[in-house]
C-alpha cells in the first residue's frame, strides 16, 4: 500500500485540520462539515494528480484547444454518516463519479455491522472509498469486503481525514498491494474505546449530533 500522508507538506490542509481538532471551534457543526469537506476537496486535488488521463479537444467560441482529461470510470464510495462532508467534498472535483453508500458500525458485543449499502457496479472502475476517522481500520475493511460483491476494481483509492499508525498497519494487510492512502494526518495512539489519541473526538456526533 502506498501511503500519501498530507500534512508532510505545509499547506492550508493543515489549517482545516487543527480547526477540526480545536475543542472550542469544532462546537460549531457547520465549520466543522465545511471543514471535513474543504479537505475532501484538496485531497481530491491531489488524488487527481495519480489519475490516467486522455486527450481531449475542447471547441471554443474561437476554435479549438487540445487538452487532457480524466479517463477514469470512478465510483465514490462514503461511510454512513461521518463520511458524508468528506464524499461531497470530492464530488465536488469528481463531479461525474458515480456514488455508493454504505453503513458500518460496533453494535454492543464490540462486533462490525455492516447493515445498509447501495453500490454501482465496482467491476473494473476505480474505486475511492471515504471515511474521515481511520481508528482500528476494522470497519474499513469489513466495508471493503462487503463491497466486493459489487465486483472487483481495478484501483482503490482510501481517503481519510485522521488515523492512528495502528489502523494504517491494519488495513495495509487487508487490501490489495496497489492500494492507495490519501490521509490528511496520522496520529500514534488509539485509547481502550478505539478513539484516535489525541485525534478530535467522534467526527459523526460533531457533524450530526450525539446518536442514541
Amino acid at each position: 500500500m502506498i501511503v500519501h500522508s498530507l500534512e508532510k507538506e505545509n499547506s492550508i490542509l493543515n489549517t482545516f485540520i487543527a480547526e477540526l481538532r480545536d475543542e472550542n471551534i469544532q462546537k460549531d457543526a457547520m465549520r466543522f462539515r465545511r471543514n471535513i469537506e474543504r479537505i475532501g476537496e484538496i485531497t481530491a486535488y491531489e488524488l487527481s494528480k495519480t489519475l490516467n488521463y486522455k486527450k481531449s479537444i475542447v471547441k471554443t467560441p474561437l476554435g479549438k484547444k487540445e487538452t487532457k482529461l480524466i479517463h477514469e470510470d470512478i465510483v465514490l464510495c462514503s461511510i454512513l454518516r461521518a463520511g458524508l462532508p468528506l464524499h461531497q467534498g470530492l464530488l465536488n472535483y469528481f463531479d461525474a463519479a458515480e456514488n455508493a453508500y454504505i453503513s458500518a458500525y460496533r453494535n454492543k458485543n464490540s462486533e462490525i455491522i455492516v447493515e445498509y449499502f447501495a453500490s454501482p457496479s465496482l467491476e473494473n472502475k476505480t474505486l475511492i472509498l471515504a471515511d474521515p476517522m481511520l481508528a482500528t481500520g476494522s470497519s474499513l475493511v469489513a466495508v471493503y469486503k462487503a463491497l466486493l460483491k459489487h465486483g472487483n476494481p481495478k484501483k482503490i483509492h482510501i481517503v481519510a481525514v485522521v488515523g492512528s499508525t495502528e489502523g494504517v498497519e491494519f488495513i495495509k494487510n487487508h487490501f490489495p498491494e496497489n492500494t492507495e492512502l490519501w490521509i490528511s494526518t496520522i496520529d500514534d495512539k488509539l485509547n481502550e474505546k478505539g478513539y484516535i489519541i489525541p485525534g478530535l473526538g467522534d467526527a459523526g456526533d460533531l457533524a450530526f449530533g450525539k446518536k442514541l
